[in-house]
């Protein structure tokens, strides 16, 4: 194969590229086995002969989410895990639910973009762009908006009307993964140095020790 010219070597590259990818969709689905044994990149396969209508089905969107918490917010998530069949499609989505003046708090998905709907309500939401602009986009949107959330830009949402609001999310990843800013910075197992996150919030030490303790 070393004698080949170079065009031939990209014909046979592009060519084992192709039958690779035939290989990976080979089959209708691949639908998520929640007794295997085996961790991949998604979830093991059940077996094709075995799958059902219910691993591609989920119930309960249509249920108010509990909103009775510090955030006044709740995500009910249906990922692969939830919706075995979801497995390897490569989308996934949520029901939002907020109590008056409730947050979803910044957060972002780290594998994944989304696309947020607005059933009901009012809701302001917003995401910052990456460094070093770090640029603050936001917009309030009545019901039948809809916000793209780009995929890992840290965003948050917020409901600025007078009743209760409800969102729904499409996401690409089944997985779509979530980082809670704060409580990732300040809730990490185990903590982080105090020093080091007084020293890059410009705080002192005491401040961020009280905070670490609320989560």
């Amino acid at each position: 194969m070393a004698n080949l010219p170079s065009s031939s070597l990209i014909l046979l590259g592009l060519l084992a590229l192709s039958f690779s990818l035939v290989l990976a969709v080979d089959q209708d689905f691949c639908v998520a086995d929640p007794n295997a044994q085996v961790l991949v990149d998604g979830l093991v396969c059940k077996d094709p002969k075995l799958v059902e209508a219910q691993d591609f089905f989920f119930s309960g969107l249509d249920i108010a989410g509990n909103t009775s918490n510090q955030v006044g917010s709740k995500v009910t998530p249906v990922f692969a895990a939830q919706l075995p069949g979801l497995n390897t499609l490569g989308i996934s989505m949520a029901r939002l639910d907020y109590a008056p003046w409730g947050i979803n708090p910044p957060h972002a998905h780290p594998r994944a973009t989304e696309v947020f709907t607005v059933l009901e309500g009012q809701l302001e939401v917003g995401f910052v762009t990456s460094n070093p602009e770090n640029r603050f986009i936001r917009k309030t949107l009545q019901k039948g908006d809809v916000f793209v959330f780009p995929i890992g830009l840290i965003h948050y949402e917020k409901n600025v009307g007078e009743g209760y609001a409800v969102a729904i999310a499409a996401l690409s990843s089944q997985n779509p993964g979530a980082i809670t800013i704060a409580n990732a910075v300040f809730g990490s197992k185990p903590s982080m140095p105090s020093d080091v996150l007084a020293k890059a919030f410009q705080v002192d030490n005491g401040l961020v020790n009280y905070l670490q303790s609320k989560f």
